[in-house]
């Protein structure tokens, strides 16, 4: 690739299309490329983006697609720069650099590889074309012209936002000053990372207007009660407290008396959890019921100063309050370090005394000028580089240079020959590996391997944020292809690809003694679920586990470290709080009830009864032989409901058109009216109040209109749907509104007639498992099988169903189009504020909101874990992180560090220690318990194996189970050796109840261990 005579504008001659090399090793010729999106409005890759979409919201999307940016700096920070606004988005990248590609690049730079190297191909020029396959929507360009003080900076003016890493400081105050001074600004960011030290400058111009300053959704709080005073309290329902600030701003609807606050905002101030005050409401007539107060999002302007300001006067992040004094410490050194390379040209060498006390009197000059007394950790740390041995730091001409300089050569070997067991290659998982392969994990010449497990295959969806995958990769397996890329990254790894789910099914996979050859576990999950069970395998075998997580622009990460700290099932976060039945059948108040429900009746309708009549059918060869045996007094589970399905089986398209009009008029017509009928709408309970009050909500019967487009839509798709599951086929002009106004002007409606039927109320009540069938349905039955026999609609093609599986990705499915049209009508029918389709999809697919960024931040945080537990760093050096991109937010604590449990006489345990009998042949459960009260001291008084109990004292025949032998009573399988039981003691004081010590493990000879 020629090397540009200038710096190329957005969108030049050497853009790179995305699919320019399919292979990361591959260079690429020079190619114009123009992604199909115009600059004005756009239409966003709703299948490629849809998780970033939830978190930034369609307007940010729409913008981000028109940006150009400026990025000077191809090292490490750069290409992580690159990936993630690239994956995010942007319309088109220029990256910049003026270096070839030395060997130190490979173990930071995970798309420079040893040719680049070899060829001293410039850095921008190597990458680009790596970068661009990232997404085929991004135009990317490429310049290595040189960035001095001598250029003309007019050509930035044609960016939205420019970012340098890797540039002399001088040369940033130039940029940021001109950025700052064009109208609009360009939006500014310097960044640098020097060994375990980084620091992030940003400048968005004078007036720059956040409209969401938290990322949150807007919350609705259901009203109880709002005071005639000054001020005005409003209260919440019970046990639903309200979660609002003192500041924040909030509208009214739907409130009964005191109508005038309907529509109305006010600035609240926080009583209490449950209460708020709004102002004086003395004027105003009585509250009298309902009413839903919703929080009102307010834009904030913020003013960012130029970075020759925040040099002198720094806004700095205390990211731990363990150590306040850290960030004004490491900007000091940072600007001695500015300073070093501006006297001396160069950074200042490894291990060399005398750059160390030249630096060291920079800092401690820069620290009196900034009037703090900053450096004395600082000076620490170097003065304890003096007398470390030097030569471990020392550079050796290989990948690992940069690493080894931060941490030595020691720890570097030690990472190589590391065991890890990685649960997950989704989005942190390609980062984790990504980390993995430039800090050299698992490359060890005798030992060190990476194994990694997945059962998922590639979805568009995944592109967005999973870097290693590309769209040719599509419906291939995560770990498998995960573990390629990883490998073209760092060709040393030593990599074992799974396609296991890791749960209680696979334990003959990944066995204790699969674990305990492993010296790391890494999670990299996306439920808690999976957690739990990760972390209880590791507590079993004494593994360290590193866990984290994402939720849009949120993100933690948890140390859990064998003796040291708490496991992660030692917390546990309230269990997600389900939609009460009641609620979701009869009273929704929110639109989450009516997508919930809307979701419900897709399975029920698609899934659940395709699913139990296959099965049923399955079973029994012919309608002939079911019919037979109901006549001859059998019970056959579930074949009233089966029978009812067949004798209402559609038999063409009109038939499909019919039946999906009958369910809008059940749902949305009857169902109305007979709530109403069961509850007017002057129904009072007990107590003399209205029944319908907030949060319930009575229902309005919805009349059919075939020109409404939401009344449309629900036909077309239950229609679609329907003729699916019944192999009847249909074309397009089969869903044209000729033919469905043709087909429902023939179509009877029947009247509703109400019925007996009693209306769940109670809110703890739980969907009953099975529907009582009473004796005139079985008549019903009967019959209804004899007709179909006889008209022989019952024959063995009438017997099969297709069974829809929910997916949510496919937008040609119709899923998440019938999902959205069922819950936005009873959204109307209860006149709940419906939902588009995108919010819709997110709620009904349970989808997190997901970006690249988030993604990478915590992987990088594990790495620094990682490399703290291959060094055996003692229980004050591991950190947990939680952080907000959002707000921003980082704050590090500490690990919990692990309880110790007293059973008696000062004989403690923790959740980490495990006890161990050795037995042999003929070792009774007498001899078992012997053991333990001469081992351990202590006298057991119940045995237990899992829900299984050996050994209870007050249980009738088990003093006799004392005299037999262990192999007897817990039946050990032919692959294990050792079997683990709970073992209880007597309480110190009598009335207590019996207290579980650790597991024991019993091998059941002398020799296993």
């Amino acid at each position: 690739m020629e090397e540009a005579d200038s710096l190329p504008p957005p969108g030049g001659e050497e853009a790179i299309p995305s699919s320019a090399a399919a292979d990361p090793g591959e260079t690429s010729s020079t190619n114009k490329y123009s992604p199909n999106m115009s600059t004005d409005s756009m239409e966003i890759d709703d299948a490629l983006y849809s998780r970033q979409r939830y978190v930034l919201g369609d307007s940010a999307m729409q913008k981000m697609a028109k940006s150009h940016v400026f990025l000077s700096g191809m090292g490490g920070l750069g290409v992580e720069i690159a990936k993630n606004i690239v994956l995010a988005g942007i319309k088109s990248l220029t990256i910049h650099d003026t270096k070839q590609c030395q060997a130190w690049d490979i173990g930071t730079n995970f798309f420079i590889c040893e040719d680049d190297v070899v060829n001293r191909r410039n850095r921008a020029e190597a990458i680009i074309h790596r970068i661009a396959e990232l997404n085929p929507y991004v135009h990317v360009t490429s310049s290595s012209v040189p960035l001095d003080e001598t250029i003309d900076l007019s050509f930035l003016k044609q960016y939205q936002c420019v970012v340098l890493t890797e540039i002399r400081l001088p040369l940033q105050k130039m940029i940021n000053e001109f950025c700052h001074a064009q109208h609009p600004p360009i939006k500014f960011v310097s960044a640098d990372v020097f060994g375990i030290w980084s620091r992030l400058f940003c400048d968005f111009g004078d007036e720059f207007e956040v409209l969401d300053t938290s990322g949150e959704e807007p919350k609705e709080i259901f009203i109880s009660n709002i005071t005639q005073a000054n001020p005005g309290i409003v209260t919440c329902l019970e046990n639903h407290p309200h979660k609002l600030e003192t500041g924040n701003f909030v509208t009214f609807r739907e409130i009964n008396g005191m109508a005038g606050l309907n529509g109305s905002t006010k600035q609240i101030t926080v009583v209490s959890p449950f209460s708020f005050s709004i102002g004086d409401t003395t004027e105003m007539e009585p509250y009298l019921h309902g009413g839903i107060a919703v929080q009102v999002k307010t834009s904030q302007t913020f003013c960012f100063e130029c970075l020759e300001k925040q040099i002198k006067h720094p806004t700095c992040l205390i990211a731990d309050f363990s150590k306040p004094e850290a960030p004004l410490q490491i900007h000091a050194a940072m600007l001695a370090l500015d300073q070093f390379q501006e006297n001396y040209n160069r950074k200042p060498n490894i291990g060399c005394r005398q750059d160390s006390e030249e630096l060291l009197k920079l800092a401690t000059s820069i620290s009196a000028t900034l009037q703090e007394k900053l450096y004395i950790e600082g000076a620490d740390l170097y003065e304890s580089l003096d007398k470390s041995n030097c030569e471990e730091f020392l550079p050796r001409g290989d990948r690992y240079d940069a690493l080894r300089a931060c941490i030595g050569d020691t720890l570097c070997q030690k990472l190589q020959n590391l065991n890890i067991f990685l649960v997950g290659c989704g989005a942190i998982g390609c980062e984790m590996l990504k980390n993995f392969a430039l800090l050299g994990v698992g490359t060890g010449k005798e030992k060190g391997m990476v194994t990694i497990t997945d059962p998922d295959l590639i979805e568009k969806s995944n592109l967005n944020r999973q870097f290693l995958f590309r769209p040719h990769h599509i419906q291939k397996p995560k770990s498998y292809t995960a573990a390629a890329a990883t490998l073209s990254i760092n060709a040393q790894l030593k990599i074992e690809s799974h396609l296991n789910k890791v749960c209680p099914a696979t334990e003959m996979v990944y066995s204790d003694e699969f674990y305990t050859k492993q010296d790391v576990i890494v999670t990299a999950l996306d439920n808690v679920e999976a957690r739990r069970y990760v972390d209880s395998r590791c507590l079993a075998n004494l593994r360290p586990l590193l866990d984290s997580g994402t939720m849009g622009t949120k993100g933690h990460t948890e140390a859990i470290i064998p003796h040291l700290t708490e496991s992660y099932n030692s917390h546990r976060d309230p269990p997600e709080e389900e939609i009460p039945f009641c609620t979701l059948k009869s009273f929704p108040a929110a639109i989450e009830h009516t997508i919930q429900w809307a979701r419900d009746k897709f399975e029920s309708l698609f899934s659940q009864k395709p699913s139990l009549f296959n099965k049923f059918w399955q079973t029994y060869s012919s309608a002939e032989e079911v019919l037979q045996r109901i006549q001859s007094g059998e019970s056959l589970e579930g074949c009233f409901q089966v029978i009812k399905i067949l004798s209402r089986r559609p038999r063409n398209w009109s038939h499909c058109v019919e039946l999906a009009r009958m369910k809008f008029e059940k749902y949305f017509n009857h169902k109305a009216l007979q709530l109403l009928h069961c509850f007017p709408l002057d129904t009072r309970l007990k107590d003399g109040s209205l029944f319908w009050q907030s949060p319930k909500r009575p229902p309005s019967p919805i009349k059919f209109e075939f020109n409404d487009p939401l009344h449309f839509n629900f036909i077309q798709t239950a229609a679609k749907l329907f003729a699916t599951i019944y192999f009847i086929p249909f074309t397009e002009k089969d869903l044209s509104v000729e033919v469905f106004s043709s087909i429902l002007s023939k179509l009877e409606i029947p009247e509703f007639k109400p019925s007996n039927k009693v209306v769940q109320t109670d809110e703890t009540a739980r969907k009953p498992d099975h529907v009582p069938v009473s004796s005139e349905d079985e008549r019903n039955a009967v019959f209804q099988l004899e007709n179909a026999i006889s008209s022989n609609e019952a024959t063995k093609s009438d017997l099969q169903m297709v069974v829809l599986s929910f997916e949510k990705d496919d937008d040609s499915n119709g899923h998440i189009d019938f999902i959205t049209a069922a819950s936005n009508l009873r959204a109307k029918m209860y006149n709940i504020e419906p939902a588009d389709r995108l919010k819709t999809k997110r709620i009904a697919g349970k989808i997190i909101p997901a970006i690249a960024t988030s993604t990478a931040a915590v992987s990088g945080l594990v790495a620094l874990e990682l490399i703290k537990v291959a060094g055996g760093h003692p229980f004050e050096a591991y950190k947990n992180c939680f952080l907000n991109l959002a707000i921003p937010i980082i704050v590090f604590t500490e690990t919990a560090e692990v309880k110790k449990i007293e059973i008696r006489n000062g004989i403690t345990f923790t959740i980490w220690d495990r006890w161990t009998i050795h037995g042999k042949e003929d070792f009774t459960l007498s001899d078992f318990i012997n053991a333990v009260r001469e081992k351990y001291g202590i006298e057991p008084t119940m045995v237990v194996q899992g829900v299984k109990m050996l050994y209870v004292p007050v249980m009738p025949g088990h003093i006799k189970r004392l005299k037999l032998t262990m192999h007897k009573l817990v039946k050990p399988s032919t692959e294990k050796k050792y079997v683990d039981l709970t073992v209880s003691f007597a309480p110190e004081n009598d009335g207590d109840e019996d207290l579980p010590g650790p597991p024991v493990r019993y091998y059941f000879s002398q020799d296993n261990d």
